[in-house]
């Protein structure tokens, strides 16, 4: 399974946030569209990613407030990055590796996405849910030693 079987169940609704935007301003954002990462965009490319954990970081910092930070000063400027066709169990690994929750998904220099752990979790889940019914289907059908297949 790839990244772009997420991207097409989970859909292409990216929300970003400029570099040089007031962290307040992306903190509203998140908390308004229940997200926990914005994709830090500049001139149309990929230049940070912005997540709770950074955003953790800088109030700590800076004493218990966002204060006047800008998304800049804290966001993460070298996120892990995937493409279209990066297998899920490559994008879990990676995931795990770094600690990350969230990775954005290119396909040259465009991005087409975000994928979450929540979403490579619920995937894998949803795969072994789906395998479980067959293999549960083809025990139940198993034929007999006459030929026939078991009756329930």
């Amino acid at each position: 399974m790839k990244v772009s079987d997420i991207l097409r169940v989970k859909g292409n609704t990216l929300f970003t946030v400029s570099p040089d935007q007031p962290l307040s301003h992306a903190v509203e954002t998140m908390s308004e569209r229940d997200i926990g990462s914005l994709v830090v965009m500049e001139f149309g490319d990929l230049i940070g990613m912005l997540t709770f954990r950074e955003v953790i970081q800088a109030v700590v910092k800076n004493g218990g407030s966002v204060g006047t930070s800008l998304v800049r000063s804290v966001m993460d400027d070298a996120p892990l990055t995937c493409t279209p066709e990066t297998e899920i169990d490559e994008v879990r690994r990676m995931m795990l590796g770094r600690h990350a929750r969230y990775m954005p998904v290119l396909n040259g220099r465009q991005l087409m996405g975000v994928v979450s752990f929540y979403d490579v979790a619920k995937t894998v889940v949803d795969s072994q849910d789906f395998e479980n019914r067959m293999l549960k289907a083809y025990i139940r059908d198993w034929p007999s030693e006459d030929g026939n297949a078991k009756a329930s």
